[in-house]
């Protein structure tokens, strides 16, 4: 027991205590240094000045006063620039050492793929997902497709001028590591709104992995993406997913109200996906270069899909 005492003092007093910092952004804060564990899944607040206890490496045990466990690890890339480490500085360097090396002219693509989920069905099938167990009184996607992704086509086409760093992050699913993304309060907001799975930075990997391919910027490509979204959940197809929720609906009853939305032959552009018996996502196959989605059906190819039917899944677990 001694022993174990004096290990624990040697490890603290090797850390070197700093003061109040300042949150550059929203990051998780976990209850140990492999962020494995984050009790109440709590985040720092933007703007909020925080006592750091202890450094080691590039992470700070810092204090968030008012939740269980208050002694947290957290990234020190959360806080304001002053705070990184030399350590910390010389990773950053070496990240845009390789995104140099690695830069090219994206191209815009020729074909897209937007992917919007049933977001009842999603959470049927991914109950721990924090966007899932989130529940609010007329909650967005309780009743319209969510976003998933709008994926430049052919899907080999990924992660453009990305450093190592950032891809590892991603590919390790470490997505709250992944570079804060630049966008409008307003674009935000909309993204929060036909996007829940913000909650568990699904923006940032959709924009490192699909959207860095895309020919733009963060804020052109999420402002594209909510605008598809929109637009299908305020049509025709929109509408009947809504009204027949619980219900049994068929490929071909889809593609009759894609037509009757986008106009005719939209249908056979789309592709439907399911699983356990549940529509999980609709799979709109698309050219590129139009801001009206029935436009860009009109550019995109014919598909099969081997789904032929599902239901409609109802808000809340079954």
């Amino acid at each position: 027991m001694r022993l174990l005492l004096l290990l624990t003092l040697f490890f603290f007093t090797s850390l070197q205590a700093v003061e109040q910092k300042r949150a550059l952004q929203s990051c998780e804060v976990f209850n140990n240094m492999k962020h494995t564990k984050n009790s109440g899944q709590q985040r720092l607040e933007e703007g909020i000045s925080y006592r750091v206890i202890q450094e080691q490496g590039d992470q700070y045990y810092v204090t968030v006063p008012g939740i269980s466990v208050p002694n947290r690890w957290v990234d020190k890339n959360c806080f304001d620039a002053g705070v990184i480490s030399q350590t910390k500085k010389s990773e950053a360097q070496k990240s845009v050492t390789d995104k140099k090396q690695s830069m090219s002219v994206v191209k815009q693509p020729k074909e897209l793929l937007l992917a919007l989920s049933w977001h009842n069905a999603f959470c049927e099938t991914h109950r721990s997902r924090r966007e899932c167990r989130q529940r609010r009184d007329s909650r967005y996607g309780d009743h319209r497709f969510v976003l998933h992704g709008l994926w430049p086509q052919p899907r080999e086409n990924l992660y453009c001028n990305i450093s190592r760093e950032q891809k590892q992050y991603d590919k390790n699913r470490q997505w709250n590591r992944i570079e804060r993304l630049a966008l409008s309060d307003r674009t935000r907001k909309e993204l929060r709104e036909v996007m829940p799975g913000v909650s568990s930075n699904l923006h940032r990997h959709e924009w490192i992995k699909h959207g860095t391919c895309y020919g733009s910027n963060p804020e052109v490509y999420f402002s594209e993406a909510i605008s598809l979204t929109q637009q299908v959940n305020n049509s025709k197809l929109g509408h009947f997913f809504a009204v027949n929720q619980g219900r049994v609906v068929t490929l071909r009853q889809i593609r009759f109200k894609v037509d009757e939305s986008f106009g005719r032959g939209s249908g056979k552009r789309v592709e439907l996906r399911c699983k356990n018996g549940m529509i999980t996502e609709l799979w709109f196959h698309m050219g590129y270069g139009d801001d009206e989605l029935s436009g860009l059906l009109k550019e995109g190819k014919f598909v099969r899909s081997r789904c032929q039917k599902g239901r409609i899944d109802r808000a809340g677990f079954r």
